[in-house]
């Protein structure tokens, strides 16, 4: 029996969306924020549905540090402060603009920071903004996205960098499926705050830096050669604010002006060696005085102008070109992506999530055909029963198929409490596509599909901040319970099942169709027996199962 996919390529479009024919399609508003450690930003698109593109129709950015962290690892109050009050300006404007949505996302400031899902529920609370966590690889291959919907590779190799604030992404791609990604907690505020504490910067700490930045970037850079094939030549790419910067002072320094826009303008990795080492010798007030500069920028720059020279020579690129396009941009094509507005021949939506689920079950070597007899078996009965029993949409349904392919991951590590495992491997594994909630959502959902009942004690429970998302997991893990029953022995017993759902006496029927004619699955039975009960005091409905006649 082979699992059907999660989603069906007629219902990609999220509930509660509903597909357009072209002729009804409108240009549709939406604001992407990304919660950086420098900076937030924001970007407003005006998207065409009948294209399908966008452009790109305001700006907003802010410097708020949020990467200044408390002696303790948490997010300061000043920094939080900061940037509750960016957001709830951004809001504004993106209201203003009349956007139907706004699609936030938060990276390496708070994905480390002690105190970083305190700070999200804050903002949920005064801004009425939902911000997903995403992971340093999600990020890495949003990025792609947005520089794709940029600029054209033509099938070549381009290797991009992306220096943040707190991260460097360094990633490769020939236009199609990406072949690399990769997050480094190098970044430009981060190694500032870390070592450089003189100004002008001392040779010492200069030299310091370099080798740090070079022992720090250098595996991602030769995990990403080992992607070459023989004789491809690589091209690179970057972006972002700190090489915007660089491209700047470059091009002023050439052209006496600097263009605008910047995206297309290359400049060599001789002209960036130069300047690095005219930072190096000029203090903050004449960095202030150099060409598009502002404060916060200024005080960054050598740190940020080093990570891309070493990176730039690891990989040996003489020269790159600069895209203006990168995380924010990438969130609104996967936002695209997610309402069908645009054909998926990337397959970096629907089907990026599907590979990287396969990939980390693979990866745990949970059996295959088991673990898709599980999904098409829980993705039934949530069909049959929605709309009687529940009201979740395909967003859910997608969460619901990940958690019942990886839910016997733990068997990785120990039979033993193998639910409990399941729900640490999971959580820990690079799921590209999904955020840190989906994430924790699918891991929860696969750590109640057996043993106890998920209870606030638990601290993986405790996880689930939304009111919302532990609904979610109790009633999901239900299903996922019946589901597992129906595989017992892991050997295919069942063949199919038909649910068969009786509104007037409240009873949920399985018609059960064993594989084989002696065979009376009397585990899968029994089992479901047990199994069961959790679901029938949940949704307050009776289940009973009939064992058919082979065919």
């Amino acid at each position: 029996m082979v699992s059907t996919p999660p989603v069906t390529p007629q219902t990609t479009v999220p509930y509660p969306y509903q597909y357009q024919a072209p002729e009804l399609q409108h240009d549709r508003v939406l604001a992407a924020i990304d919660v950086g450690t420098n900076s937030i930003h924001m970007v407003v698109v005006k998207i065409k549905s009948s294209l399908p593109a966008f452009t790109i129709i305001d700006r907003e950015k802010e410097t708020v540090r949020l990467g200044d962290f408390a002696a303790d690892g948490n997010l300061s109050a000043e920094a939080m402060e900061r940037g509750v009050a960016a957001l709830k300006r951004c809001r504004a404007i993106a209201e203003s603009l009349k956007a139907e949505d706004i699609a936030a996302v938060a990276t390496s400031a708070v994905r480390e920071a002690k105190n970083g899902h305190d700070f999200l529920e804050r903002v949920q609370k005064e801004v009425g903004l939902a911000v997903n966590l995403i992971s340093g690889t999600e990020e890495a291959r949003r990025i792609y996205l947005g520089v794709l919907s940029g600029m054209e590779f033509h099938n070549r190799p381009h290797a991009i960098i992306d220096i943040g604030g707190g991260s460097t992404e360094l990633l490769l791609g020939t236009g199609e499926p990406h072949r690399f990604l990769s997050s480094t907690k190098v970044g430009a505020v981060r190694l500032t705050a870390g070592f450089v504490t003189t100004d002008p910067i001392s040779d010492e700490e200069f030299t310091y830096l370099t080798a740090y930045v070079r022992g720090r970037m250098e595996p991602a850079v030769e995990d990403l050669k080992r992607t070459l094939e023989p004789g491809e030549s690589l091209r690179l790419v970057g972006t972002s604010g700190t090489i915007d910067c660089v491209a700047a002072l470059i091009a002023h320094d050439r052209l006496g002006f600097v263009p605008e826009p910047l995206n297309g303008f290359q400049f060599t990795l001789e002209e960036l060696q130069a300047w690095t080492d005219k930072l190096r010798k000029l203090n903050l007030e004449a960095r202030l005085d150099l060409p598009e500069m502002s404060t916060r920028r200024a005080e960054i720059i050598v740190a940020g102008a080093i990570i891309l020279q070493e990176t730039m020579v690891m990989l040996g690129g003489d020269s790159l070109t600069i895209c203006e396009r990168a995380l924010r941009e990438g969130v609104v094509v996967d936002w695209m992506l997610t309402q069908g507005l645009i054909e998926d021949r990337m397959q970096f939506q629907r089907s990026v999530r599907e590979r990287s689920v396969h990939a980390a079950a693979d990866k745990y070597h949970v059996p295959q055909a088991p673990r898709e007899r599980v999904a098409d078996f829980v993705l039934a009965l949530f069909d049959a029963t929605k709309g009687h029993l529940h009201n979740w949409g395909n967003a859910e349904r997608e969460l619901l198929w990940a958690a019942a392919i990886l839910h016997n991951a733990g068997h990785y590590i120990s039979h033993s409490s193998h639910h409990k495992h399941s729900y640490y491997l999971i959580r820990n594994s690079e799921l590209l596509g999904y955020t840190e909630a989906e994430i924790e959502i699918i891991a929860n959902i696969a750590r109640y599909h057996r043993k106890s009942l998920p209870k606030k004690k638990h601290d993986n429970y405790r996880n689930l901040s939304e009111k919302h998302d532990r609904s979610l997991v109790s009633e999901l893990s239900a299903l996922l319970r019946v589901a597992v029953a129906l595989d017992r022995r892991g050997i295919g017993a069942v063949e199919s099942v038909k649910y068969y759902f009786d509104g007037t006496n409240q009873a949920l029927h399985l018609d059960i169709q064993p594989a084989l004619t002696d065979d009376d699955c009397a585990s899968e039975l029994w089992n479901l027996e047990d199994k069961k009960l959790w679901f029938e005091g949940l949704y307050d409905v009776k289940v009973t199962a009939h064992l058919e006649e082979p065919l």
